[in-house]
């Protein structure tokens, strides 16, 4: 069985086992490829960027940024009812977990802001809804042909 250093740093703040995290059951179909690693470590300079930015205006000084789904393999997307063709499948999104919609607000404005500043492109940012009213995040930045895609959607 082949597994995954979960302890090896993708940033400062990020673990490869945060961003390929998943249940027991699928953990060993969850292995990504070093081309996979290479999009998770371009994701994670968003995320430490994000952090950084959040602690600045409004946390407690070293606030994390919680994953809910990073990387996921096309077993774990499917047992998870991701979409097909999803950024998580090659590892240039995750989804990230938020106290409920003003943070969520707060999170997407500061991933534009940095965008603005930075004059990079995302992919997508989606404000994301579960019919039992828990909020997430879902932000995805590819290598190259990112769309700007900005979205609140209710699942």
């Amino acid at each position: 069985m082949v597994e995954i250093n979960k302890q090896a740093r993708l940033s400062q703040h990020f673990t490869l086992g945060e961003l390929c995290k998943t249940s027991a059951k699928t953990a060993d179909k969850n292995i990504p490829s070093h081309v996979h690693i290479e999009n998770l470590k371009r994701l994670c300079g968003w995320l430490e960027m994000l952090r950084d930015e959040w602690n600045r205006r409004y946390g407690e000084g070293d606030d994390p940024i919680i994953i809910n789904s990073g990387y996921r393999s096309e077993a774990v997307n499917k047992a998870v009812g991701g979409v097909k063709g999803s950024s998580h499948l090659t590892g240039c999104a995750a989804d990230i977990r938020v106290a409920g919609m003003e943070q969520a607000l707060r999170y997407a404005v500061i991933l534009l802001d940095i965008s603005d500043e930075s004059h990079e492109d995302f992919d997508e940012l989606l404000l994301e809804r579960s019919p039992r009213g828990t909020y997430w995040l879902h932000f995805a930045v590819r290598p190259k042909d990112n769309r700007m895609k900005i979205r609140l959607i209710q699942t």
